[in-house]
């Protein structure tokens, strides 16, 4: 077990111990029941929740340059 304090930008190291032995660069934090760190493996369908569909990348490059400006 190690202990991270979290950074004003929300941030954690993880000691490069623990980070050889998850091999993986993704982790996922499960906050249900006890505070969870474990290596996503196969990152296609971990992040899939974050998609924006039916839009070209040329569109969600427009879409985050208006939320920048503002």
């Amino acid at each position: 077990m190690f202990t991270a304090k979290i950074t004003s930008k929300g941030q954690i190291t993880i000691p490069a111990g623990l980070r050889k032995r998850l091999k993986s660069d993704l982790v996922e934090v499960d906050m249900v029941g006890d505070e969870i760190i474990r290596p996503i493996r196969k990152p296609g369908g971990a992040l899939k929740k974050y998609a924006i569909k039916d839009k070209s990348i040329e569109e969600v490059m427009k879409m985050e340059e208006k939320v920048a400006k503002n």
